[in-house]
């Protein structure tokens, strides 16, 4: 194996990615990590010379309908079950607090 996962990567990792492990759940992750990149070794070991490079998963297309705008629903019909909403728009709770 090239490249060997180990507890100051994990740390390292840890601070860009903004997360906070115990030691115990690092030692995890360092386990996985490994196991992870002996799978990709693994894989590596194979004959993929004459492989074609899979781009679809199936030979399928999608068939989808033209995209026409049109009213389905009026603005009276939307507020008509809202919990809370005032004459013309749904009213709901501050989600972003500015004091931050």
């Amino acid at each position: 194996m090239a490249n060997k996962i180990d507890i100051k990567t994990v740390d390292e990792i840890a601070h860009l990615a903004r997360l906070e492990f115990d030691e115990v759940a690092k030692a995890g992750i360092v386990n996985d990590l490994n196991r992870m990149l002996t799978f990709v070794d693994k894989l590596n070991e194979l004959d993929t010379d004459n492989v074609k490079p899979l781009i679809y998963m199936t030979e399928e297309q999608n068939i989808l309908r033209r995209d026409e705008p049109e009213i389905t629903l009026s603005q009276k019909e939307a507020l008509k079950n809202a919990p809370k909403k005032d004459s013309d728009y749904f009213k709901a709770p501050k989600v972003i607090d500015q004091n931050r």
